[in-house]
């Protein structure tokens, strides 16, 4: 198993999915976050996210009725360790020419949009269909779990 290699500095974007699995605490994705918690907490890196990340992360207990989670979700987005950004007129602009130019659906290419508007130096997802389109270093944690 490999593990998450981080820069040395700059912004670190997280897609909805790494979200879910550090506040559910998944038992398999989230120790492999653990170093990316470490090194915010050191402010060696700043975590970031778009603001759709509080809509998506939100479904799940609203879907189950699961206030608790809901808010667990909202301090954890709002609060300290990850900064959402706005979805600017700009984003959209760039989110629809990627979903024009690639396969992506559109919140992907949101957040897509979004990394890139911010600069950041690393996505981190679970979703493999980043592969293609990435156009920053990226990690997919399923590809941190092959051998």
């Amino acid at each position: 198993m490999g593990s998450l290699t981080l820069p040395a500095s700059g912004l670190v974007y997280l897609d909805a999915n790494p979200i879910i699995y550090a506040v559910e605490k998944h038992p398999v994705y989230s120790p492999l976050l653990v170093p990316l918690w470490q090194a915010a907490q050191a402010q060696t890196i700043e975590v970031v996210s778009s603001e759709l990340a509080l809509m998506e992360t939100l479904v799940g207990p609203f879907k189950r009725g699961d206030a608790a989670l809901g808010k667990v979700y909202e301090q954890a987005l709002l609060g300290t360790d990850i900064r959402l950004l706005p979805i600017t007129q700009i984003i959209l602009r760039e989110a629809a020419r990627l979903r024009a130019t690639t396969k992506l659906k559109t919140p992907d290419a949101l957040h897509l949009a979004t990394a890139q508007g911010a600069s950041c130096v690393l996505f981190i997802t679970n979703d493999g269909g980043f592969r293609s389109v990435a156009t920053l270093p990226l990690v997919i944690l399923d590809d941190l779990l092959k051998p």
